[in-house]
């Protein structure tokens, strides 16, 4: 996950921590908030310097999110004001246009797939808002390349199964973990049939990245024991599902 620490932007620095670890650097992820110290603050210019970096890498797929509908306005005055509101962002931005006209050639040239992300819904009072334009699967199957998200999936409110089939000739990239009401559990952990998708990538032929992506609490975080135990089960779990 490239953010504002150097530590995750430095190629050199990540090429010798892949080195000795033994560990490959698969994936990269795209920031999603404008960065300082020289990262660029556009959002196309964030993918495309991740993209460099990747090459650099030799990382094999960059994850991005599709472009924000709406962001939080908060307007505070203490002690008495304290409102926070949903307000929507100029539409069909650059970003917009270059996901739609520009995003395979610069991923083709470059020897890197750019796979946009769905992203979760999220509940406000009585209804279910959709914060990110291009995340309905009419419009992610526009899209030349997927990161499937199925916690992400899991806020929809669909069958998980169904979706994959809707998408699955786009998905490139998946990040694996259960929803139970709370995002990014662990693979037993929630109400999704995280096995059932394994085998069914495994038919497929699925030949991408699967990256478990867990909250800090969900893996064990402080706890160096249970961390090492939580991440043997899961890895356990794929492989008993994909093989």
């Amino acid at each position: 996950m490239v953010d504002d620490r150097w530590d995750t932007r430095d190629d050199a620095y990540l090429s010798e921590v892949a080195r000795t670890a033994g560990i490959p650097i698969l994936s990269l992820h795209a920031p999603f908030r404008p960065l300082q110290d020289g990262w660029p603050g556009d959002e196309v210019e964030r993918v495309t310097r991740t993209v460099e970096l990747a090459r650099a890498l030799d990382a094999r797929t960059v994850v991005a999110h599709p472009p924000l509908r709406y962001r939080w306005v908060s307007l505070r005055r203490p002690p008495f004001l304290n409102i926070s509101a949903l307000t929507p962002f100029r539409r069909q931005t650059r970003y917009h246009r270059w996901l739609r006209t520009e995003l395979a050639g610069v991923g083709a040239r470059a020897g890197v797939t750019i796979a946009i992300e769905n992203m979760p819904r999220h509940r406000l009072a009585f209804r279910t808002v959709n914060l990110f334009d291009l995340n309905e699967i009419r419009e992610l199957r526009r899209l030349p390349a997927l990161t499937l998200d199925t916690t992400h999936v899991g806020t929809w409110g669909v069958d998980l199964l169904d979706t994959y089939a809707l998408l699955a000739d786009r998905v490139a990239h998946v990040h694996l973990s259960n929803y139970n009401g709370r995002q990014h559990r662990l693979p037993h952990d929630g109400s999704l049939p995280l096995g059932a998708f394994l085998e069914a990538l495994r038919r497929r032929g699925f030949a991408g990245v699967i990256a478990v992506e867990l909250e800090p609490d969900s893996s064990g975080a402080g706890d160096d024991g249970q961390v090492r135990e939580r991440l043997a089960q899961t890895l356990a779990f794929c492989r008993e599902h994909f093989g």
